[in-house]
C-alpha cells in the first residue's frame, strides 16, 4: 500500500552551516538556484558497499535507514548530488562561445564529468539529454526563446574498482533545475493532465482516479525539439541502448539512478516511471529503478503515485523542512476529508507526495525562499546529517 512507504523521517545536522550557499560563481546569475561549485572537493568515497547496494537504492524502502541516517546512505545520497551539481557546472548559462550557445552542453561528453569539478567518478556519460518546451510565446525578446536545452545527461559506470565498490554496475541520469525562461513557463503549468492510456503499467482494480501528473513537467518530458526526440524517447532510447550492452550472464548486477533538483528532481521521478513501466514486463532481471531527487516539487496524484508503486520504481525524497518550492504546486490531498479531495480533484489539483521522504531540518538556518531551496545547501544538511 502507498501509506507503507510514505513516511517521512527528520534530519538534523550535528553541526552549524554557515554561509550555507556561498557565492554564486559568474556565469549562474541568471538561474537563481545554480550551485556554486566549491572551492574544494572531498575525495572520493572509499566506503564499500557490496551486497548492501539493493538495501541503499530502496528494495526495502530505505526502512531503518533514514532515522539515523545511514552513513552509507548519506554518502550515496551527496555523491549524487555531485552529479546534479555537474548537470549545473556544464550548462551554458549565458552563451560565453556564441549566442546561440546559450542552453547548450559547454562541454563534450568525454570530459564533461572531469571539467565540472568530480573528475574521479569512475563514470564515462554516454550521452546528452535535451528537453524541449511548447510554451514559448511569440513576445518573448529572442535571448529568452530558448526553446529547447540541454537538461541533463546519462554516464555509466565503467571503473572496474568503483563497480566491485558499489556491488553492481551503475547508471546515473541527472538533471539540472530550471534554467530557461521557457522552463519557467512550464513550471507555472500547475494542474494535473492525465497519463496517456497505452501504458503497460499494471493498474488496480480498486483503482478509481486516472494517474495524472503536473501538465507542465509533463510537457517538458514529451515535447520532441526540433533536433531531437522528446526527453521521454532520448531516455527510452539510451536506458534501451545500455540495458542491451552491459546484461546478460557473466555481467554484473545493473541498476538505474535518476537524479535532480528541484525541476530536474520532478524530471527525474518521471523518467524512473517511464523506465521502470517500460522494463517491467520486458525481463524478469529487469535493473532496479531509483530516482533520488533533490528539493522536488509535487508531481502527480495519488494515482499516479500507486501506479509507480506498482511498477516497482523507488523514490526518495530528500526535502528541506524550510524550501517552499516541495510544497508546490496544488493542493496536498493525503490527509483530506473526502469532500476536499473531491473538490481538489474537480480543479485539477489534488496533488499527492511521491516516494518515501528523508525530511532535512532547516528550522535553525535563516528563512530564504531561494537559499532554502539552493542544492548546495541541500548537499550541507545531508553532510552534516547524523541523527
Amino acid at each position: 500500500m502507498a501509506a507503507s512507504i510514505s513516511g517521512t523521517h527528520a534530519c538534523y545536522p550535528s553541526v552549524a552551516l554557515n554561509n550555507a550557499t556561498g557565492n554564486r560563481r559568474r556565469g549562474a546569475e541568471k538561474n537563481s538556484f545554480a550551485p556554486p561549485l566549491p572551492a574544494s572537493r572531498p575525495s572520493s568515497t572509499t566506503l564499500r558497499i557490496g551486497e548492501q547496494w539493493p538495501e541503499l537504492q530502496g528494495a526495502r524502502d530505505w526502512d531503518g535507514l533514514l532515522s539515523p541516517l545511514d552513513g552509507a546512505l548519506r554518502s550515496e545520497l551527496v555523491r549524487y548530488g555531485e552529479f546534479v551539481r555537474a548537470a549545473y557546472a556544464s550548462f551554458d548559462f549565458q552563451g560565453r562561445g556564441a549566442p546561440t550557445s546559450y542552453g547548450s552542453c559547454r562541454f563534450p561528453t568525454r570530459s564533461l564529468l572531469r571539467r565540472s569539478g568530480i573528475p574521479e567518478t569512475g563514470y564515462a556519460v554516454t550521452g546528452l539529454l535535451h528537453a524541449a518546451s511548447s510554451s514559448v510565446p511569440s513576445w518573448l525578446p529572442s535571448s529568452c526563446t530558448c526553446s529547447s536545452s540541454y537538461i541533463g545527461y546519462v554516464a555509466v559506470c565503467v571503473d572496474e574498482g568503483e563497480m566491485e565498490r558499489l556491488g553492481r554496475r551503475d547508471v546515473v541520469i541527472a538533471y539540472r533545475g530550471t534554467a530557461t525562461c521557457s522552463e519557467w513557463l512550464d513550471n507555472f503549468h500547475s494542474t494535473l493532465t492525465c497519463l496517456p492510456t497505452t501504458t503497460t503499467a499494471p493498474r488496480s482494480g480498486e483503482e478509481e482516479e486516472e494517474p495524472m501528473v503536473e501538465s507542465g513537467f509533463w510537457r517538458l518530458f514529451t515535447t520532441p525539439g526540433e533536433a531531437h526526440g522528446s526527453l521521454q524517447q532520448q531516455v527510452r532510447g539510451e536506458v534501451q541502448r545500455i540495458v542491451r550492452e552491459y546484461s546478460g550472464k557473466g555481467m554484473p548486477p545493473l541498476s538505474i539512478t535518476v537524479t535532480g533538483h528541484s525541476l530536474g528532481a520532478a524530471l527525474a521521478v518521471l523518467t524512473a516511471y517511464e523506465i521502470a513501466t517500460a522494463t517491467r514486463d520486458a525481463d524478469d532481471a529487469a535493473p532496479m529503478v531509483t530516482a533520488v531527487s533533490f528539493g522536488c516539487p509535487r508531481v502527480g496524484n495519488a494515482a499516479f503515485r500507486r501506479r509507480l508503486e506498482a511498477s516497482g520504481g523507488k523514490v526518495l525524497r530528500v526535502v528541506n523542512s524550510n524550501d517552499l518550492v516541495t510544497k508546490v504546486p496544488g493542493l496536498w490531498v493525503d490527509e483530506y476529508g473526502a469532500v476536499k479531495r473531491w473538490m481538489a480533484s474537480k480543479i485539477g489539483w489534488a496533488y499527492s507526495d511521491v516516494g518515501r521522504e528523508l525530511l532535512l531540518s532547516g528550522h535553525d538556518l535563516p528563512r530564504n525562499v531561494v537559499a532554502s531551496h539552493h542544492l548546495d545547501l541541500y548537499l550541507k544538511l545531508v553532510a552534516a546529517c547524523t541523527y
